[in-house]
């Protein structure tokens, strides 16, 4: 795509490394790729996400197993390190608006979370639209999340990003009351059912690598076209309880029809007497995650969420 069109806009916001990133992704998934066929898409994102793949850090193995529940069988991959003893257990959930995406297209994040933060990871490969319709992802959330704690008695933090967010968000608000509970939640640039009239949603409404017309796209294809805007498990700010949440930490991207949601979980929890913290990102968009080793600006939001599961898994709160 030519990304011309962007640059009056946010040139003054993005830097050339920026640019190029998003010059990068967009040879690999144009943002026309919501027109296409899901196969399609599937096939498109997964080949973008071989291109940007980092491989594994050293020391670090992992392990494909599945769960048993009801109605499905839900793919985990176990990431460990051969340096540590894990203090902590890590739950993460992918992007790819809940129809792309799965363990490979965030296998290499997930090795590097295990090796800089020295807990165990699991990445959950649950199941996408639209074969599989809402709730059926945040039913594989919460089922993974009780999996792991069946294992053994250290701290949980539920981490992911874009629709992952979603899906932890949604797990944390399911397991609030429950004896055994997330020790934390992290989100990066998270969907969850902010109002896409206005803020954010129309500030950044045409934003590189996500807009708001794929935005919609996404919501639909989960919802299958029902409204499900006061379901909290499909959009969390929808909730109209937020008491009990477990720590929480926000990470968004300033240049992200999405950014709003972020702040606005974080004052829903803080209103309700809970931890919350919210890191905008300055000059970052969408999907950065992928340019944390191309772009200084990714790089040291990916510290920052590095740091932030670090914490949660030591139950500890470090901001003010």
């Amino acid at each position: 795509m030519n990304i011309s069109k962007y640059h009056n806009k946010y040139d003054p916001l993005l830097d050339d490394e920026v640019w190029a990133f998003i010059e990068r992704t967009n040879a690999c998934y144009p943002q026309n790729t919501v027109n296409f066929t899901i196969e399609k898409q599937r096939e498109i994102y997964d080949a973008m996400c071989r291109v940007f793949f980092a491989g594994y850090p050293g020391g670090i193995t992992s392990m494909d197993s599945f769960i048993q529940s009801a109605d499905s069988e839900i793919g985990i991959r176990k990431y460990s390190s051969q340096d540590t003893i894990p203090v902590a257990s890590v739950v993460y959930c992918h992007g790819g608006g809940y129809v792309v995406g799965g363990l490979e297209s965030h296998d290499d994040i997930c090795a590097e979370i295990c090796k800089q933060t020295g807990y165990q990871v699991f990445s959950v490969d649950y199941r996408l639209s639209p074969e599989y319709l809402h709730p059926a992802a945040c039913q594989d959330t919460l089922q993974a999340f009780q999996y792991v704690a069946s294992l053994n008695d250290l701290p949980i933090v539920l981490a992911g990003d874009s629709a992952g967010g979603n899906l932890v968000a949604a797990t944390c608000h399911l397991t609030r009351k429950n004896a055994r509970k997330p020790a934390g939640q992290v989100l990066i640039y998270p969907e969850l059912g902010g109002d896409m009239s206005k803020g954010s949603y129309v500030e950044h409404s045409e934003a590189p690598l996500l807009n708001i017309r794929e935005v919609e796209y996404y919501a639909g294809v989960r919802g299958c076209g029902l409204t499900h805007s006061q379901d909290p498990t499909f959009s969390p700010l929808a909730d109209n309880n937020f008491d009990e949440l477990p720590p929480t930490v926000i990470i968004s991207a300033e240049c992200d029809p999405l950014c709003d949601d972020g702040r606005q979980y974080r004052d829903r929890i803080a209103g309700a007497g809970g931890q919350a913290w919210w890191i905008n990102e300055p000059g970052l968009v969408h999907g950065y995650l992928r340019a944390r080793h191309s772009v200084v600006k990714a790089g040291a939001s990916f510290q920052r969420i590095i740091a932030a599961i670090s914490m949660l898994g030591a139950n500890r709160w470090e901001f003010d």
